[in-house]
């Protein structure tokens, strides 16, 4: 099954961008995944070629209208279509690791990117739009939003990665940070490799790095690690 990323956005010509590069670009050559973009702006119904509007109620900016962008989500996506519909939106719920490996084992995403003020609270409810964030801060838009989506997504792909124990150990996967990483020189400005990393006791080499581990989530994110000891 190939994932297959639907981009719903008022600029798709930013599309591929990053996505084109790398382990996803070479993912994107081979098959591995596909993405198809679609223009909001050509489901417009006037010579204007006109998407927002004023916000009911008054207020700054404009609203991207319910209708044009539900003529663009039912083009994009039939109603046999089993793919989730994402609205990359700061008041979604924060993307995390666990959200990404369920949408890399599915059949892909319909991504909406949101401009102006935000969107028609109808559309949302509508079709049935699930309201994602990658952080507490403002975007121009949703579309570099979508690309850290799918460039998370992407990566977990099978035979994206060369080698899949690397993605295993990583910040999240195990509800801690990741251990702190050397590699050649042995020594460097002064600083040396930990001896125990040299050691060849690869027992007391995971549990060295599982000790980090813990250490760095416990002083940098008390909040993971609160979840972590409370799993």
């Amino acid at each position: 099954m190939t994932f297959r990323a639907s981009i719903l956005s008022l600029y798709p010509e930013m599309f591929p961008g990053p996505l084109g590069t790398s382990l996803a670009g070479r993912a994107l050559e081979r098959g591995d995944w596909e993405l198809a973009l679609h223009q909001i702006r050509d489901h417009a119904t006037d010579r204007h070629r006109s998407v927002d509007d004023t916000p009911a109620g008054g207020g700054a900016g404009m609203v991207l209208r319910a209708d044009i962008l539900a003529l663009t989500i039912d083009a994009a996506s039939p109603a046999d279509d089993t793919r989730p519909r994402l609205l990359m939106s700061p008041r979604g719920r924060p993307l995390d690791q666990a959200r990404v490996r369920d949408l890399a084992q599915g059949p892909g995403a319909v991504i909406v990117c949101g401009r102006f003020e935000g969107i028609d609270q109808r559309v949302i409810e509508a079709r049935g739009l699930e309201e994602v964030s990658i952080g507490d801060y403002i975007l121009s838009g949703g579309e570099l939003a979508a690309m850290v989506l799918l460039d998370a997504v992407v990566r977990l792909l099978p035979g994206v990665m060369g080698n899949a124990e690397s993605g295993a150990l990583e910040s999240f996967e195990t509800g801690l940070l990741e251990h702190p990483h050397y590699t050649r020189p042995r020594e460097f400005e002064g600083r040396t490799i930990p001896d125990i990393l040299t050691s060849g006791d690869h027992a007391r080499i995971d549990r060295w790095r599982r000790e980090e581990a813990e250490r760095l989530t416990r002083e940098r994110r008390p909040d993971l690690w609160q979840r972590f000891t409370d799993s």
